[in-house]
């Protein structure tokens, strides 16, 4: 697969940054391979996301971060650039389920998502044999109910220890602290089985069939401080109907929750996903 630059922009809105960019890459011979803008004309922020055939340009990364600094001053821009040869570390956290954890094992054996799996920590050892058997590290770090800052202390080393780049919570049954959901901002990727934001907290299933809905679904987004309200990343639906029980939601729920969280995974991996406020910005393909 041909190696690409990623360069990922936001700023404020004004004349000339697309022309500005292009001027840049047209002089040092980059071609571009994908284009996505957005501006948000309420707030009049502009987002921008281009992949670069890296074989195109006549400058290394390093050498292009160092001659494009210019220009994101004088834009004031938010920016990264980042190349697709270098993968990024993921580590999951899961619980007892396994249909998010399996998913997601089972895209980056096969090669679907493009990143190193550095280790899965679980609070339960019933995940242990399938872990292994895809050979990642299994980390079983259990959570007393009486003081879970020691064990979110160990995860929090377990974590660093590893670099993962992103913390993935695979349906991971415990809340995160709130300094590390600071010291993680943006990298801790969560799945809600519901559709936010409806029916936050436990058991959200059981109480889209009290409410008799229609339609049932899992949300994707970066966790916060403020529970369940960080930023969405994807979102999806499947329709259910009066005859179908609590029981049989969470089983079509089940689904969905992958299918999301997967998704998900992987445009936060291909730097598809801009945060700005609370709000979200996605290039999906």
């Amino acid at each position: 697969m041909k190696n690409h630059y990623r360069l990922v922009i936001s700023c404020p809105d004004r004349v000339g940054i697309v022309a500005a960019v292009s001027q840049f890459l047209n002089e040092r011979q980059g071609s571009i391979v994908e284009a996505s803008h957005h501006t948000d004309p309420e707030q009049k922020w502009f987002f921008m996301r281009h992949v670069i055939d890296a074989e195109s340009l006549n400058i290394s990364v390093e050498e292009f971060r160092e001659q494009f600094a210019p220009i994101a001053d004088q834009f004031d821009m938010t920016w990264y650039v980042n190349d697709s040869a270098d993968r990024p570390k993921v580590m999951l956290l899961a619980t007892k389920e396994s249909h998010c954890l399996n998913d997601i094992l089972h895209r980056w054996h096969t090669g679907e998502l493009s990143c190193d799996i550095v280790g899965v920590i679980a609070n339960h050892e019933e995940l242990r044999s399938m872990v292994e058997w895809y050979k990642v590290p299994y980390h079983c770090i259990q959570v007393p109910k009486e003081d879970k800052m020691p064990a979110f202390q160990a995860i929090e080393k377990c974590i660093d220890d590893s670099e993962a780049d992103t913390i993935v919570l695979a349906r991971y049954m415990q809340i995160f602290p709130e300094y590390l959901c600071e010291k993680y901002r943006h990298r801790v990727i969560n799945i809600h089985h519901s559709f936010l934001p409806s029916f936050i907290g436990a058991k959200p299933y059981h109480q889209a069939a009290v409410r008799g809905v229609k339609l049932i679904g899992a949300t994707c987004h970066y966790v916060t401080a403020d529970l369940d309200a960080g930023p969405i990343i994807e979102q999806d639906v499947i329709r259910v109907r009066h005859s179908h029980t609590a029981a049989d939601m969470v089983r079509l729920g089940k689904d969905i929750e992958k299918l999301v969280l997967s998704r998900g995974l992987r445009y936060h991996l291909e730097d598809r996903v801009l945060v700005h406020g609370n709000k979200t910005v996605v290039f999906s393909e």
